[in-house]
């Protein structure tokens, strides 16, 4: 029986061509400076989302932490969602290791935050609070996409009260694909960006931060504390390109087979599913739903549910597979 996993867009293997590319790859001393293929990545990214400079690392989750840690002293406070990755995914790393005061706010139903609660959250310049400094958003967050209208508007309020902006977004193309505009009209509103090429594009590992040229040289000395520094990561940077050049446009393609997916799970009694907007299908079960991830992997099909259900569509699944999963769902609740 073949295995559908849906669990997540980071569960992807290489492709023949990725690893091709990754064998081909010239490779140096990154921490160095001198791995060119790194090097190479480091430019395209930076070109692509509009930036001056960029630093690849080896996971989204230090990418963001270095973003926090080079946009925040000792004791600031950054604003973000209580859903954000950055607040409940990152083992509180922006607290214990960068000092940083995290404030997180409730997500509206588009998974926004409101700017009524962004503005009221920004402390005033007193001694007994801690200096707000950053608004961290995130883009796509639990598979939305953000609008481009608020996206302006709450990067527009942070500079209006002096913050410093960064963006998540570790699913950045598959919000671009999604709106319809190039990542570059969506990070051009924020200082920093961290980008993952481990989890729609397919790479094996490593994401990037981009901004300003000075920030990226500040945040290459955190990458260095943080242990980030690798090798001949040329091999890893590789496969970044090659995600680049052959695997953004085809996020619509997971898109379509999210909506696939939900259309397949609609009408089921004791399940409710959310319409997906990218790649993530997320459903609620009542008490008919107990047991249904473990029925699923006796299927062959793994997914989540360590707050709601989640069903993850990427590269290494297709048509097939997502009808396997529609049945194996279909055949817990009717059983």
């Amino acid at each position: 029986m073949k295995t559908i996993d849906l669990r997540s867009d980071t569960v992807t293997r290489p492709t023949p061509a990725m690893r091709e590319a990754m064998m081909r790859a010239e490779l140096g001393d990154d921490v160095f400076g001198d791995d060119p293929t790194v090097n190479a990545l480091q430019a395209r990214i930076a070109e692509m989302l509009g930036k001056e400079a960029a630093l690849f690392v080896p996971s989204g989750t230090q990418s963001n932490l270095i973003a926090s840690m080079t946009h925040c002293q000792r004791g600031e406070e950054a604003i973000c969602g209580e859903m954000s990755h950055t607040y409940r995914w990152e083992a509180g790393g922006a607290g214990v290791l960068g000092s940083v005061v995290q404030l997180p706010l409730p997500h509206q139903d588009d998974g926004s935050l409101a700017l009524d609660h962004i503005r009221a959250a920004i402390k005033p310049d007193d001694a007994h609070f801690a200096r707000t400094r950053l608004l961290c958003l995130e883009n796509t967050i639990g598979g939305k996409a953000l609008s481009m209208n608020y996206t302006a508007q709450a990067t527009a309020l942070a500079r209006e009260h002096g913050l410093a902006t960064h963006l998540d977004g570790a699913r950045l193309f598959n919000a671009a694909v999604k709106l319809g505009v190039g990542a570059q009209e969506i990070a051009r509103h924020f200082d920093s960006v961290s980008v993952c090429f481990s989890k729609g594009l397919g790479a094996p590992v490593g994401s990037a931060l981009v901004g300003p040229r000075e920030f990226i040289a500040r945040a290459h000395r955190w990458r260095k504390m943080l242990g980030g520094g690798m090798r001949q990561a040329g091999v890893l940077a590789g496969a970044a390109l090659h995600a680049l050049d052959h695997h953004v446009q085809r996020l619509s393609d997971d898109h379509a087979l999210a909506r696939r997916l939900a259309d397949g799970l609609q009408g089921i009694p004791g399940l409710t599913v959310e319409p997906p907007q990218t790649n993530m299908v997320f459903a609620d079960a009542d008490e008919r739903g107990r047991g249904l991830i473990e029925h699923l992997k006796t299927r062959g099909v793994l997914a989540t549910g360590l707050y709601r259900l989640r069903f993850v569509t990427h590269l290494d699944v297709d048509a097939a597979g997502i009808d396997q999963a529609i049945a194996a769902v279909r055949e817990h609740f009717n059983a």
